[in-house]
């Protein structure tokens, strides 16, 4: 009996294990994901399956402290791992080889699509939500045509730059927290996606404590929100975040390649849509 005991233990402590694994590793692809301009950290948690316990998480974390700040802490931690791990080497490939990359992340939105359709059309697909993609692309278009650079930073501790680097902050929240809005698209419009990039890089924390003190204000007043309307309007939620997707491909897409850049542009597209269509298939 003793053995038996020992043995069904030792079995739910492998689950208890493979399962925390699966967690670091899908926080890791959220979290490398939302170094890829036009590519929603939202929506590949959607695809990971993991949106609904992290909004959820997010909105009742006083209603069950220890239970949802381990959930958050465990997907968080990978998640800045990615980051930092990858936001290196990321600002490197961008800078060397930008279109190929752009055909990288433009395969990855495409290949987004299929999952998020596929929960969209779960029911019957009414008039009304068809709507919905019009609207989010349109909404997504408009934000195409903000000047880029709007905000300028200067180096070292200024209190502007402190508290526009906060407000710049929770709009990245934002983006984070709703599905179909890419974080670094956000901070590219911003002017702000290499200067992240090299803070994060570099350890700056003049650039990055801000910055991180509004995305966390951001995210917290954002997901109870989310989290209500994606309960109520769950077909027109996902048809939106679809619209948005569309839009955002109209300022990924870096224009037809030259001759030479065709070869590596099409593999690097392959690459971006055979990555992202497997992880769904997975899923």
């Amino acid at each position: 009996m003793k053995r038996y005991k020992k043995k069904v233990t030792r079995i739910k402590e492998s689950k208890k294990n493979d399962f925390l694994i699966i967690k670091l590793i899908k926080g890791f692809i959220v979290g490398s994901s939302m170094l890829i301009p036009g590519v929603s950290g939202g929506t590949m948690a959607i695809i990971l399956g993991i949106y609904d316990d992290l909004i959820h998480a997010i909105s009742t974390l006083k209603d069950n402290f220890k239970h949802n700040g381990l959930l958050l802490l465990q997907y968080g931690m990978a998640g800045i791992l990615g980051i930092v791990l990858l936001s290196g080497p990321m600002l490197k490939a961008v800078t060397a080889c930008q279109k190929p990359m752009m055909f990288l992340f433009l395969g990855a939105i495409l290949g987004s699509f299929p999952p998020l359709y596929k929960k969209a059309t779960a029911d019957r697909v009414k008039g009304v939500n068809i709507g919905a993609v019009a609207v989010g692309g349109a909404i997504a278009y408009m934000i195409t045509l903000f000047p880029k650079g709007l905000l300028s930073f200067e180096p070292g501790f200024h209190f502007t730059s402190f508290f526009m680097l906060i407000i710049a902050g929770v709009v990245i929240a934002i983006a984070l927290i709703l599905p179909g809005i890419s974080a670094s698209y956000v901070l590219l419009m911003l002017g702000m996606y290499d200067l992240t990039l090299k803070a994060i890089r570099d350890w700056d924390a003049a650039y990055l404590i801000p910055l991180i003190i509004g995305t966390v204000a951001g995210t917290f007043l954002t997901a109870g929100i989310i989290e209500r309307e994606m309960k109520r309007h769950p077909q027109f939620t996902y048809m939106l975040i679809i619209g948005f997707m569309v839009g955002s491909l109209l300022e990924v897409f870096p224009g037809i390649p030259a001759v030479g850049e065709s070869l590596p542009c099409i593999a690097t597209f392959m690459i971006g849509l055979g990555a992202i269509l497997w992880i769904g298939k997975k899923e």
